[in-house]
């Protein structure tokens, strides 16, 4: 079946179509993330959110497009957007690993309450969602896409409110990180 009829398809809600071209293509997707991702897990992840967008967004699709160009496209895209996410959390972990784990000297219990009563009362302080969505990731220890389905909102949301915690938390946290160019 030709790109066409298979979006024609899809676009008027064919399940049938859909399911061939998951068939077909998620495969495909998940060994080009692979290759990008290095990590198999989160390439069927990212596989998954392409088809799954896919399905969502088939109102929006052009018929006329190349089917295998959206998809290798998308899958790209996720991909990197995915490694650019991993490497921001990497950076804002280290932050805050190395202020908990600074030598703090002879007063370092006292020290260790105040970051520790810092660290609190800044998540407390975070908007309703950037703290549900915080707390479920560090506090719990579920991945974006669990906290998504829990919440019964998308992964991007997850992403962008975590984001917005981590910002808000250095902001607010800013005494006690270490400085980047290294003069603290």
């Amino acid at each position: 079946m030709e790109d066409r009829e298979l979006l024609l398809r899809i676009q008027a809600g064919d399940e049938g179509a859909y399911d061939s071209v998951f068939r077909t293509w998620y495969p495909v997707l998940v060994r080009v993330a692979t290759a990008l991702l290095r990590e198999i897990d989160a390439a069927e992840e990212v596989a998954q959110d392409v088809m799954l967008e896919l399905w969502r967004r088939r109102h929006l699709l052009d018929a006329d497009i190349s089917l295998r160009a959206y998809l290798l496209r998308s899958i790209r895209n996720r991909s990197l957007n995915h490694l650019r996410h991993l490497r921001v959390r990497r950076q804002s972990e280290a932050e805050i690993e190395a202020t908990y784990n600074a030598p703090l000297g002879s007063d370092q219990p006292v020290v260790a309450k105040e970051l520790s009563d810092a660290v609190q009362a800044a998540i407390r302080d975070l908007p309703p969602r950037c703290r549900e969505v915080f707390e479920l990731s560090r506090a719990h220890g579920l991945k974006y896409a669990e906290i998504a389905e829990a919440l019964e909102i998308s992964q991007k949301t997850v992403e962008a409110q975590m984001g917005k915690a981590l910002k808000l938390m250095r902001q607010r946290l800013v005494e006690w990180l270490p400085d980047p160019e290294g003069s603290r």
